[in-house]
């Protein structure tokens, strides 16, 4: 390649930030991805044989898996030309790859352990790797060779982990791969003589990376929404006015989140990101602000399909994991983001906590569409705060404290 071709590999200042179609593509493997995970937790919740406790920290792995798969493409079609040949034949491995992953999720775990591990080392390491040769090490050498670093870190661990036959160990080793994985990637891949360097540190597309964590935002909220209408029409319609409350309930909630979302922050991290005296940082700090919210909305849609099919039942104390923790982990990162963008955190945020850990000990002796209900009532007096302390005329300006 070229001089004139690598510096064509990166993105310049004119190129478009929108999201490209294949992205858009890329987007919908996850989809199914968010699914498999819901109905693992599902199956878990509702008296499988994993536990709620190991079903949540199995789903969770396999779930931090797919997004550091995502996250890395995302930063990649971010820093580079989404549209030359070489991102694009990583976007289609990056497809292929993570389908695979996901038909596994389901025995992740089990049987298909190893399918779902090799797959995920592979995927990896192989992009990166195609990246160095096929670019002839450019766009930057010596950044291919420091995430190359970490990931062959962590392969081991993946691959051991998903290749042994004794369950109990595969659970320590993929949380220690994971471990790996993510502090590389906060701290920007520290590297023996090569130092640390975060992706995009030069030239960051702000725009469109905020428009693909916007993306993924929607992405969860509309699996949310695939749980719901799944359950309602495999109820059977039974107390036909229990469920509609029930489903009026789930669809408000829904919109609720997305509300909270894009109320000021989530409407403007591009332009965040861009004012930030330390946009690298900014963004990654702002994918992991995402993948506690987009955990907390997969968890939501659990406690959905929870209070729909079962109303009126008497409320298991873990339940409440999914009803109450799932907006609480959504509203802790939505907190998070507002820091990055604002530099401070609405009293609303902090008070729809504090009100979700008061209510847990008052909502268990209450069926689950109470409890339910409760958290609707949360959201939707948080919606009411951000509506009234809304500036008049114009949005307020982000402020991103570094």
């Amino acid at each position: 390649m070229t001089a004139s071709g690598d510096r064509g590999l990166l993105r310049s200042a004119a190129s478009p930030e929108r999201a490209t179609f294949l992205e858009l593509f890329l987007d919908l493997v996850f989809v199914f991805a968010l699914t498999r995970i819901s109905a693992r937790l599902i199956a878990d919740f509702t008296g499988g044989q994993r536990g709620v406790p190991a079903g949540i920290g199995q789903a969770l792995l396999l779930f931090l898996a797919l997004w550091a798969l995502w996250s890395l493409t995302v930063w990649s079609t971010s820093w580079l030309e989404p549209e030359t040949p070489i991102v694009q034949t990583v976007v289609i491995m990056t497809l292929v790859g993570a389908m695979v992953m996901a038909v596994a999720v389901p025995d992740g775990f089990g049987e298909r352990a190893p399918l779902f591990a090799v797959t995920f080392v592979t995927l990896q390491i192989g992009r990166v790797v195609y990246f160095h040769l096929v670019g002839h090490g450019q766009p930057n050498s010596r950044q291919t060779i420091r995430v190359l670093f970490w990931l062959c870190m962590s392969a081991p661990l993946w691959t051991v982990g998903g290749l042994v036959q004794e369950g109990t160990i595969r659970g320590p080793l993929w949380t220690v791969a994971v471990l790996v994985d993510y502090t590389g990637l906060l701290l920007g891949w520290p590297t023996p003589r090569l130092g640390a360097q975060r992706l995009g540190a030069g030239r960051l597309a702000a725009g469109h990376l905020a428009e693909r964590y916007q993306q993924f935002l929607l992405i969860a909220l509309g699996e949310a929404i695939f749980v719901i209408g799944l359950t309602f029409s495999g109820s059977g319609f039974h107390a036909e006015q229990t469920l509609g409350f029930a489903l009026a309930l789930a669809l408000a909630s829904t919109v609720l989140l997305w509300r909270i979302y894009f109320h000021r922050a989530g409407r403007v991290l591009g332009e965040a990101i861009s004012r930030s005296r330390n946009a690298a940082r900014l963004a990654t700090e702002m994918a992991f602000a995402h993948l506690i919210m987009i955990a907390g909305i997969v968890l939501t849609g659990v406690g959905f399909e929870l209070f729909i099919t079962e109303p009126l039942t008497d409320l298991p104390g873990t339940w409440l994991i999914a009803i109450f923790g799932g907006p609480a982990l959504f509203l802790a990162g939505r907190s998070v983001v507002e820091f990055q963008v604002f530099g401070r955190v609405s009293r609303s945020r902090t008070g729809g906590l504090l009100a979700l850990g008061l209510l847990v000990p008052a909502a268990l002796p209450l069926p689950p569409l109470a409890a339910g209900a409760a958290t609707t009532i949360v959201l939707l007096g948080i919606a009411i705060a951000d509506w009234r302390r809304s500036p008049r005329g114009s949005d307020e300006e982000p402020a991103p404290p570094f």
